[in-house]
This record gives structure tokens, sequence and C-alpha cells, in this order.
């Protein structure tokens, strides 16, 4: 690795310490909110509605948000992006001060955290392309997976015992102060590294066009990102439904340590990535990846034992960075370094339409199942949980017989050993 690259990996390593940190602010501040809505109105719906607005209007801005990024300073669209989210927050906790926040006054704060925060994926999904060479993607995107693993990992744990000594809106102080540091960390970058030039500045929808005929062409591509849907659906499914389950029969302190001890599996499968990456038979390691995540999440809604269900978890998120890697791969050497933001502006906006289904349905579900089982929310959001997790599972084995991800694969081999100076 010449200084240039150890340079630069530096400035990745600066960015993603940024994001570790967003990371759990967010994670501590969707964890509070989870449980203040739950407490509020005991079923799992409202805290399904809460997560689907957190996330529809990031999903719906995501391919404009990937042409900004192709246009524009990508640095300089992060650090708005992350300064503005923060905007909503202090909507929240503004509501708070006054007394009881309204599930409206919520939904809302939620809302606007989630449309500036669709500036920054994109953003900075391209800058590591900017920055890293291919060899270094697969330790790069390990580590990524660790720094999402974090709002799970530590931001559950630290969460519960605040509120257990305090109350929500400490944790609402604490996520804000974090925003400041992400920004800081962004601007240091931005002003050691120039932003791309653009050549030509095309009309926005035609550069919109322009990503997607980037993976028109490339049919495993679009396949991949078709999964990767499906993918998402059952996954969204787990999100939503493993607090209430939990919450059912334990109180919040309990579920922040389920959480962090689940969460863990993440890290510990994150860092080895982080060290040593996947270097080949990306498809089989996908297929493996989302095999597991999909045995744990079936077994994780079998039993009322935590010790029993933080095991379960544990494997569900162990086996997560291992698919996230090598999709990611896959994905990111088969996409033109020129389309990088808005190819991933339209990737992620397909591949997450599952979570909009899982976030709609999954609460509602939920609480269906449970009434008609007479076991309540806990025992549908358990059985919900567990048939996901099993469709899952499916997937993940019949992906294997698929020859265009194959094909993917071979294409993404064969480019990465024509390019001059790889080890």
């Amino acid at each position: 690795m010449n200084e240039q690259n150890k340079s630069n990996y530096k400035k990745f390593m600066l960015l993603w310490a940024g994001e570790l940190v967003s990371s759990i602010g967010g994670g501590l501040t969707s964890f509070g909110l989870g449980i203040y809505i739950f407490q509020k109105t005991g079923n799992a719906s409202g805290m399904a509605l809460m997560t689907l607005l957190a996330f529809l209007p990031g999903l719906l801005l995501k391919v404009p948000a990937g042409v900004l990024a192709d246009r524009y300073d990508r640095r300089l669209l992060m650090m708005i992006g992350d300064g503005c989210s923060g905007m909503g927050v202090l909507f929240i906790l503004l509501c708070m001060l006054g007394g009881e926040a309204e599930l409206w006054q919520i939904y809302v704060g939620v809302i606007i955290s989630s449309v500036f925060s669709a500036l920054l994926e994109p953003a900075f999904t391209a800058t590591i392309t900017d920055l890293l060479t291919k060899e270094q993607f697969s330790r790069a995107n390990g580590l990524v997976s660790m720094a999402g693993s974090a709002r799970y990992l530590f931001s559950p744990i630290l969460a519960g015992f605040i509120l257990a000594f305090s109350d929500i809106k400490v944790i609402l102080v604490i996520d804000i102060c974090t925003f400041f540091l992400t920004i800081i960390s962004a601007a240091v970058v931005r002003n050691s590294i120039a932003a791309k030039p653009v050549a030509e500045r095309k009309p926005f929808f035609r550069s919109m066009k322009e990503g997607w005929d980037v993976i028109a062409k490339r049919k495993g591509l679009f396949l991949l990102i078709l999964i990767s849907s499906a993918i998402t659906m059952f996954m969204g499914v787990f999100q939503v439904l493993g607090e209430p389950f939990i919450l059912s029969f334990a109180d919040s302190k309990t579920l922040g340590i389920v959480e962090t001890v689940a969460a863990s599996g993440m890290l510990f499968t994150g860092v080895i990535l982080g060290i040593k990456g996947i270097r080949k038979n990306f498809v089989k390691m996908l297929s493996i990846g989302l095999f597991f995540s999909g045995i744990g999440m079936a077994f994780f809604g079998v039993f009322n034992n935590t010790v029993i269900i933080g095991l379960f978890g544990f494997l569900f998120f162990a086996s997560l960075p291992i698919a996230n890697n090598s999709l990611d791969f896959l994905a990111r050497t088969n996409i033109p370094e020129e389309f990088q933001g808005r190819v991933w502006g339209l990737i992620g906006f397909i591949s997450q339409l599952g979570y909009v289904i899982a976030y709609s349905l999954s609460g509602i579900t939920a609480d269906a199942v449970g009434a008609m089982t007479g076991g309540g929310v806990g025992k549908g959001a358990a059985l919900t949980i567990t048939f996901s997790g099993i469709c899952l599972a499916v997937i993940a084995v019949a992906m294997t017989r698929v020859k265009r991800l194959g094909e993917l694969e071979k294409s993404t081999v064969a480019e990465t050993v024509s390019v001059p100076g790889l080890e």
C-alpha cells in the first residue's frame, strides 16, 4: 500500500469514526422513542409506524440524493445531511420539555430527521469509492457494517440504563450532541480532499436515467437488487417486532441487555471482516450469511427465555456482516466509478422497498395474530418473526442455484484481477 492509499484510508477511518458516533446516537433515540411509544400505546403498531416514518422519507429521497452525490461535493452533502437531521430530534425534545409529547409530534420529528439523513448515505457510500482501492473495499465494508451495528450493540444497553435512572429527554440531548462530532469529521476530510469536478452538469432526470441504465444493462446486478428487496422485507419484520416481543415479558433494562448481547455478534464478525475481509466465493458467502441469519431469526421467536433469545439473536447479527459484505462487494465492483452516487441511490431505493412492506404490515400482523391466538402482542410478534426467519433461510438456499449471480461474480473477479497494483 503506497503513501497515498495509506493517507486516504486514514481519512476513511475518520469518516467512519464520525458515522460510528452518529449510529450510536441514533440508536439511543430509536430505542428510547420505541419504549416511549410502546408504554403509551401498548401495541406493536405504534412502534411499527414510527419505524416506517423514520425510514420511508429517506427511501423516497435516495435516488435524487444519489444524483446530488454525483453532482456536488459529497463531503458537504454529508455535513448538511447529518447537521440538519438533528433538527428533528431537537423538535421532539422541545415538545417533551413542555410535557409529554403527542404521538404526532414524535412522528413529525422522525420524518424531519429522515428527510435530511437521506443526503448522507449515497454521499458516504460514494466517498468510500473516492478514497479507497478495490483491495480495501472488503475491509472497509466490514468496518461500515460494524459501525451500523453500534446502534444495536451499544445503544440499547446505554439507553436501557439511562431510562432506568432518568428519562428520554437525556437520551435526546446526547443524540443531538453526536451530530456536532460527525459534522466535524466530515469537515476535516473535506478540507483535505478535493471534490471531483463534474465535466458536464446534465439535467437531473437524465442523470437519474443514466444510473438506471447502468443497473438495467447488468442483469445479474438487477437480480441481486431484487433479491435484496425480498431479504429486507423479512429482516424488517425482525427489526420491528423484536422489541415488543421481549417487552411482552421483560422490562426496558432487560431488553437493552438482550439487544446488546445479540448485536455483539455483528461486532464479532465485523471485526474479523475488517481485518481479513472476504476475497472469493462472494455469492456462496452471501448465501451462507443469509441462511444462518434466517435460522437465528426463526428460533429467536420460539422461546421466552432471555438467555436463549440472546444466543439466537447473536447468531442472526453475526451472520449479517458476511451477507452485507458479500452483497456490497458484488454490487460496488460492477458499478462504474462516475455513476457510483446515482446507482447507489437507486440500489438503496429498490433493495429497501422490502422494509416499507415490513414496517407497514408487521405491527398490524403481530397484533392480529396475537388477538387470534389469544397470546397478545408478544405471541403474535414471536410467530411472525419465526415465519419470516424460515422464509429468509429458504431464499438463501435457493439463490445458490441462480446462474446470473455466479456470472456477476465472474465479471467482478475478472475486473478485479485486471486492475494494476492490486496485491
